[in-house]
């Protein structure tokens, strides 16, 4: 068998400033909305990714109004998705919350909802990628509404049970193909895609068709301790971050550098001390 051609990378080049540095509300745990805005304001970070936990706690308008006065931009609302039910009721209130995300998109100025669309709940495989597929042909006239994009995150085959039926960049990248919608594209978490063999190729395929909508970096720990809660940050594990990152720009992504760690041992670290061993990490890693 004759094999692929790899991909054309760049050269991997190292970053000269934090301009496009981000973060996840859900990196800084132990914080509201309210003390995520302002540490990150103080701190010379003005992307923030905000998740729908600390957006419902504070109430959209004062979220909007917090993100606004503080100069923030909003790479992503996280998260949508959840698509795959086994009942036509379960399905219609997921609907329905998906309608929701995207208003409370529109109204806080994020780009994009980032999905995590579901797995599971007695549904095989391949049923759970159809019913994503049927749940996102009905949302995205609603995005084209809302004048917000829909990224679709493959998660780790870990996940295929209880959270994700998509887990490569390439089923992401199918579905994109099949649906050929400008609003609807991938967010590449490093966490999730690091291991694929085909990534660097999937990335230049997501690039061709304009739709490499975000970017989530954190590290894997070799002796990982919880695949939920044990995330590294970056340079302390396994990730070829610097190979990815610069894939992503060598293919056209120019979006936000989003930190998303999650961990029990640095959610338990002063917010401020973490947030400055990121911003080092960051510069010195990705």
């Amino acid at each position: 068998m004759r094999e692929r051609p790899a991909p054309s990378v760049a050269a991997a080049e190292p970053l000269r400033d934090g301009s496009r540095l981000a973060l996840h509300t859900k990196t800084l745990q132990s914080l509201s909305l309210r003390e995520c805005v302002s540490l990150c304001a103080r701190k010379g970070i003005f992307g923030l990714s905000v998740w729908r936990d600390v957006l419902h706690d504070a109430g959209v308008d004062e979220a909007a109004r917090l993100l606004r006065d503080h100069g923030m931009t909003v790479p992503a609302l996280v998260r949508g998705g959840f698509f795959v039910h086994d009942t036509v009721a379960a399905r219609t209130r997921a609907h329905d919350d998906n309608k929701r995300c995207l208003d409370e998109a529109q109204a806080i100025g994020a780009s994009m909802v980032c999905l995590v669309v579901g797995s599971g709940g007695g549904v095989p495989l391949d049923a759970g990628r159809q019913l994503v597929r049927s749940g996102l042909e009905s949302l995205l006239p609603l995005a084209d509404a809302a004048s917000v994009r829909l990224a679709i995150e493959p998660l780790h085959p870990m996940y295929a049970a209880d959270k994700s039926c998509i887990n490569r960049l390439q089923d992401a990248n199918d579905l994109c193909d099949e649906l050929d919608h400008p609003r609807l594209g991938v967010a590449v978490d490093v966490y999730h895609v690091w291991w694929d063999p085909d990534l660097l190729r999937e990335i230049v395929r997501a690039g061709q068709a304009q739709r490499l909508f975000g970017l989530h970096l954190c590290d894997w720990r070799i002796e990982t301790r919880d695949l939920l809660l044990d995330r590294e940050l970056m340079g302390r594990g396994c990730i070829p971050l610097l190979q990815i990152r610069t894939a992503m720009e060598s293919a056209g992504f120019a979006g936000w550098h989003e930190i998303e760690i999650f961990s029990r041992d640095y959610w338990a670290l002063d917010p401020g001390n973490f947030v400055d061993d990121i911003t080092a990490a960051y510069l010195a890693h990705c």
